[in-house]
């Protein structure tokens, strides 16, 4: 129970940061690339860039014994300025993931950890966005009103009626607004 907590709070820790810029993952994998502007502008782009992974994971793996510590971990986050994480956090996180038992992050522990990292991201991302379009008090729904409020911020006059007739394309269980779930698959 206490590891589970641990390990909670450590991905949580790896996940935030304190300029809203991405996770610590991320943060590494943009300081490593050689093109630091296509990174993370759609996240499933990023999980695609496995040489860039294995880049990312090599530069951690200080040892170069094809497999990450909870040190090597602690050590290049701190060193790259991303992230402060204790040892014992560190530890949790390389547990999580660790597939064979033995303390350590092979390359596909890492691929997993930073998958769930970016998975994490993108979700992160898409609730900001649906948070743009969802009315106050309108019990966390993007209703025709709002999304009608928005398009014309975005300096596009639609009426309400457009709207309607917008929302009810992906309105799946035809209650007339867009909920959260519905908002991602309509992004995917």
């Amino acid at each position: 129970m206490k590891t589970e907590a641990i390990v909670s709070t450590s991905q949580t820790q790896l996940s935030t940061s304190t300029d809203q810029k991405g996770s610590a993952f991320v943060r590494l994998y943009r300081k490593l690339s050689p093109k630091r502007e296509s990174l993370l502008t759609v996240v499933p782009n990023f999980m695609e860039t496995s040489p860039h992974l294995e880049r990312v994971f090599n530069y951690i793996d200080e040892d170069k014994d094809g497999k990450i510590s909870p040190a090597e971990l602690q050590s290049c986050l701190r060193t790259v300025g991303l992230h402060d994480l204790s040892e014992e956090d560190a530890e949790a996180v390389v547990e999580s993931s660790d597939s064979d038992g033995d303390g350590l992050l092979g390359f596909e522990d890492f691929v997993k950890l930073v998958e769930v990292e970016g998975e994490e991201e993108r979700s992160r991302s898409l609730r900001e966005a649906f948070g743009m379009y969802e009315m106050a008090g309108a019990g966390g729904c993007i209703t025709p009103k709002s999304l009608k409020r928005m398009l014309s911020r975005l300096g596009e006059q639609r009426t309400v009626e457009e709207c309607k007739t917008m929302i009810r394309r992906f309105d799946l269980n035809g209650d007339g607004v867009i909920s959260f779930d519905e908002f991602k698959l309509m992004m995917v």
